[in-house]
C-alpha cells in the first residue's frame, strides 16, 4: 500500500489500542485451561491471529464476538494436530514451540524474516533434554517430549524464550528450575507473563532475579480477563502531540507493568534536551524515539544490538529513512547517535521495510513534513486501523 501523508496538526482524543503482548499471553493461558475463559478488548492484528491459529492447531477453540474472544481450552494437554502457522510473529513462534513438546512435538512455519530470528536459546536448552530439531528456511520441526528439571537459558537474546518455558513447565509432572545465565533483556515482559499466569492460577516463584522455580502438576484455571492498553503503540499517538497538535491518548493503565510505558517521560526528556537512553528494557520504542529525537535535540541510544533481529534491521532502516528528512544519524554495533540538523520534506518516497513500527514512526514525522510512504500495509501486524485513527485525528492522507 502506497500513501501520501500531508503536513497536518493532529487533533482529538483517541483510545490507546489493546496490548498485543498481553493478548498473546491471555489467549495462551485460556487455551491451556480446562473450561471456558472470556478475553475482552482483543485487537485482531496479524500477530494475534497467528497465535490464535497456532492455538487452534494445539486443540483450543475460539468464539469471536466483536472484540471479545471466548476461549475453550484444551485442558492442559495441547497436541499439534496440524502445522502451526506463526506468520511473521516472533512471539507466537517462541511462545508456542515449547507447547508442542508437551506431546510429541510439531512443525511451526513462518514468513518474512521470522525464521531468521534466533532460536538458538531453545536449541541449546533442549539439546540436553533429547529434543530433536529440523530447520528449513520457512519452518522448524521439534520432536520429543519436554521433561522438567534444570534449565539454563541466556537472557540477553530475548525474554520470549523464558516466557515460552513458563507457559509449558507448570503442566509437567516434575518441578523445574530455570537459571538465567546472562543479564535479562526486556525483563518487564516477564512481569507481564507472570501476571497473566497468576490470573489463571499458575504460580511462578522467583527467589532471585535470575532464578525461576516452577512447580509441576499445576493446572490453568479458566477466568475472565481484559486486555489493557498497548503502551508501545500508544507511543506513536503520543508523539503526534509533540508536533504542535493537540492529541489526548486515553485508556492507559496507570499501573501497567509494560516496560514501554516509559515513552511518556522519555518524550518529555527529549523535548527538553539531549539525552542518553538505554533500550535494554524497551527496544520496541527505538523507531519512535529516533524520530522524536531527530525532530528535537538529538540523543544517543544504547543497547541497540537487538534491533538487527526485528522485522527489519530497525536501527539501520530508520537511519536510512530519517536521512531522507535531513537527519544526521550514526549507527554502531550497540548504539545509535542522532544529531541535530535542519529537517525538510523528503524528496524521495519513504520505505516501510515491511516493519510495522518503522511505518508508524515514518507516518508520525511525515505528518509534520509530508511524504509518500510505500509498504504502509505493514501496520496490520500490530495496529490494523492505525491509518483510520490518524484520519480521525485530522491527519491528511490518501492512498495512491
Amino acid at each position: 500500500m502506497r500513501i501520501r501523508i500531508h503536513p497536518s496538526l493532529a487533533q482529538g482524543s483517541v483510545t490507546a489500542p489493546p496490548s498485543k503482548s498481553m493478548a498473546h499471553r491471555l489467549l495462551i493461558c485460556g487455551a491451556l485451561a480446562s473450561g471456558t475463559s472470556v478475553i475482552e478488548n482483543v485487537a485482531f492484528s496479524q500477530d494475534i491471529l497467528a497465535t490464535m491459529d497456532c492455538l487452534k492447531a494445539l486443540g483450543a477453540r475460539f468464539i469471536v464476538s466483536g472484540t471479545t474472544v471466548t476461549v475453550c481450552g484444551c485442558g492442559g494437554k495441547p497436541k499439534a494436530t496440524s502445522v502451526l502457522p506463526c506468520r511473521e510473529s516472533g512471539s507466537t513462534l517462541r511462545f508456542c514451540l515449547p507447547l508442542c513438546l508437551l506431546s510429541e512435538g510439531g512443525t511451526l512455519t513462518g514468513s518474512g524474516r521470522l525464521m531468521e530470528r534466533p532460536l538458538s536459546v531453545y536449541e541449546e536448552a533442549f539439546s540436553q533434554k533429547g529434543i530433536a530439531w529440523a530447520r528449513t528456511p520457512d519452518s522448524v520441526t521439534v520432536s520429543g517430549r519436554l521433561q522438567g528439571g534444570e534449565f539454563s537459558l541466556r537472557g540477553d537474546v530475548s525474554s520470549q524464550f523464558l516466557t515460552g518455558l513458563l507457559f509449558a513447565l507448570p503442566l509437567l509432572s516434575q518441578d523445574s528450575r530455570i537459571s538465567v545465565t546472562t543479564p535479562l533483556e526486556s525483563g518487564s515482559y516477564l512481569l507481564l507473563t507472570i501476571a497473566a499466569l497468576g490470573q489463571f492460577g499458575i504460580v511462578v516463584e522467583r527467589p532471585s532475579e535470575y532464578t525461576f522455580l516452577i512447580r509441576g502438576n499445576q493446572s490453568y484455571r479458566p477466568c475472565n480477563a481484559t486486555v489493557e492498553a498497548d503502551e508501545s503503540n500508544a507511543a506513536f499517538l503520543g508523539a503526534l502531540h509533540l508536533l504542535g497538535g493537540d492529541v489526548s491518548v486515553l485508556g492507559r493503565n496507570p499501573e501497567t507493568l509494560q516496560g514501554d510505558a516509559v515513552w511518556e517521560p522519555l518524550f518529555g526528556a527529549l523535548c527538553r534536551g539531549y539525552e542518553e537512553i538505554s533500550l535494554k528494557d524497551c527496544p520496541d520504542l527505538a523507531p519512535i524515539l529516533m524520530t522524536v529525537a531527530a525532530m528535537h535535540h538529538g540523543c544517543r541510544l544504547t543497547d541497540t544490538g537487538r534491533l538487527k533481529i526485528k522485522e527489519s534491521d530497525r536501527g539501520a532502516v530508520m537511519a536510512q529513512e530519517l536521512r531522507k528528512f535531513g537527519a544526521e544519524i550514526i549507527t554502531g554495533e550497540d548504539f545509535i547517535e542522532i544529531g541535530v540538523s535542519p529537517l525538510y520534506p523528503p524528496k524521495t518516497p519513504l520505505n516501510g521495510h515491511n516493519d510495522h513500527r518503522v511505518v508508524m514512526s515514518l507516518s508520525v514525522i511525515a505528518s509534520r513534513y509530508g511524504g509518500i510512504l510505500e509498504g504502509a500495509e505493514a501496520v496490520k501486524k500490530s495496529y490494523p486501523d492505525f491509518f483510520e485513527v490518524l484520519k480521525a485525528l485530522k491527519v491528511g492522507m490518501e492512498e495512491l
